[in-house]
């Protein structure tokens, strides 16, 4: 079964569909284990291309002193999220920053850049999420920018992390998307209602959640379209993203 596209349902009956974690593609480096919502490198799906602006969930694992080197990257929204452990970044716009676990930080490669990922730590391994949106037109000047959520997060609530144009704290990108953090506490719920025409994508980081009858747990993914609104709860607690997309 087809569970995700590029291009928008003609249904008009609210729907979800679960990516389970362990069916994602993986890639084993001995330095780098990962695992892949969506087709990229040597993983390739046709079933699992993207879903609407979202490219790239990659869940990654680093083993201590290892990293990606410099390599370029043009025309693509990329955010990467610390689970556990630190990353280091260095790119071609000057920036040089070490993003700790529950930060986030933002790039937006326009028309190019170069940049590199490494794990700092000698002994311990870093956990991180990285993250490619489509961009609403090609090209631009490069943009960077960092966001410490860590425990700034709010309990059994969204925080809006990333919107088409800077709201409150979010950061503004080039993408017709909007990021949220979801953050409950055992036992609890939230509802989170989305304008027309729009589909979203919910990613697990840690814990179970429910939402229209799915349970998703750590590393689940699921499409979610024509839904006016979203109740997710959850047994146990749970951190997870989603995203709202046009």
């Amino acid at each position: 079964m087809k569970t995700t596209t590029l291009k928008p349902s003609v249904k008009t009956e609210p729907t979800i569909v679960k990516r389970p974690a362990g069916e994602r593609g993986q890639t084993e480096l001995g330095w780098l284990h990962s695992r892949h919502t969506f087709s990229f490198g040597n993983y390739f799906d046709p079933d699992h291309m993207g879903f609407r602006s979202l490219r790239v969930i990659n869940d990654d694992v680093v083993e201590a002193g290892q990293g990606f080197g410099e390599h370029p990257h043009r025309d693509a929204e990329i955010f990467s999220y610390v689970i556990d452990g630190e990353l280091e970044h260095n790119d071609s716009m000057g920036n040089g920053r070490v993003i700790k676990a529950g930060d986030l930080q933002y790039i937006s490669a326009g028309n190019g850049l170069f940049h590199s990922e490494f794990n700092p730590s000698p002994k311990k391994p870093v956990h991180f999420l990285q993250i490619w949106l489509k961009p609403t037109s090609s090209g631009g000047e490069p943009r960077y920018a960092e966001k410490s959520l860590g425990q700034a997060a709010r309990p059994n609530d969204l925080t809006l992390l990333f919107a088409p144009e800077p709201r409150g704290d979010a950061v503004g990108i080039r993408a017709d998307a909007e990021i949220f953090f979801g953050k409950l506490d055992a036992e609890k719920q939230l509802v989170h209602r989305f304008r027309p025409g729009r589909a979203q994508w919910l990613h697990v980081i840690e814990g179970e959640v429910s939402v229209s009858g799915e349970t998703l747990k750590t590393g689940d993914g699921a499409a979610i379209e024509n839904a006016e609104a979203l109740e997710i709860q959850s047994r146990e607690g749970a951190q997870f993203l989603l995203f709202d997309l046009k």
